[in-house]
């Protein structure tokens, strides 16, 4: 039985409400934006620490976990006050994942919950893509310009590409991972239909 389920994703392919309809239909929690707080608050982030961070150089590096940690909302969510480095970053983080996954019935959205959690055989991983003109039309509909959204577009999962490489050695995405990659132009609700459908199927054949 799936207790729990990782949505990685390609950047502007509408999986942060995806993941929310989701969790949603499930009853289950949604970690995403409070996945980052949840990080820091393991992590005894500091308040004080804020001003001694904002104004110094990210090495790349420190850049990259910015990028690669934030959720579906990426651009909205500023980490520059944590003051700790990338490897601090992926090691309270695989702590902090292996944990909600203990606890069940969650969706995890990025932040290399599919690489941390890749022994679990109750998770179900999924990974959510999308043709380049769609996901320009998604960050648009959020208010962005043409500019912005294709700049993000073209520099959001190259950063997440590096970042993969570096800390677990592999490609981006890493498709042996995952139980099913998704077009998301096929529409949210099919998605979503797809995910559990998908899902109920491998249930009911290990039970089997």
């Amino acid at each position: 039985m799936y207790r729990v389920i990782t949505i990685e994703r390609e950047y502007g392919c509408g999986a942060g409400e995806i993941a929310r309809k989701l969790a949603s239909k499930l009853g289950w929690k949604l970690w995403d934006r409070d996945l980052t707080a949840e990080i820091a608050r393991v992590a005894n982030v500091d308040p004080s620490s804020v001003s001694m961070c904002e104004e110094r150089v990210d090495s790349t590096f420190q850049r990259l976990v910015k990028v690669f940690w934030r959720g579906s909302y990426e651009r909205s969510a500023d980490l520059s006050h944590q003051p700790f480095g990338p490897d601090r970053m992926v090691e309270v983080g695989e702590e902090v994942m292996c944990n909600l996954a203990e606890q069940g019935n969650c969706v995890i959205v990025g932040r290399g919950a599919p690489y941390f959690l890749r022994e679990r055989c109750d998770t179900f991983h999924v990974f959510l893509y999308a043709p380049r003109a769609e996901k320009l039309r998604r960050i648009q509909s959020l208010g962005r310009s043409l500019s912005d959204a294709e700049d993000l577009v073209d520099t959001v999962d190259r950063e997440r590409i590096l970042f993969v490489k570096h800390y677990f050695g592999a490609d981006w995405p890493t498709r042996s991972l995952y139980h099913v990659m998704i077009n998301t132009a096929i529409g949210d609700e099919n998605v979503l239909s797809t995910i559990l459908h998908s899902m109920r199927t491998l249930e009911r054949e290990y039970v089997s």
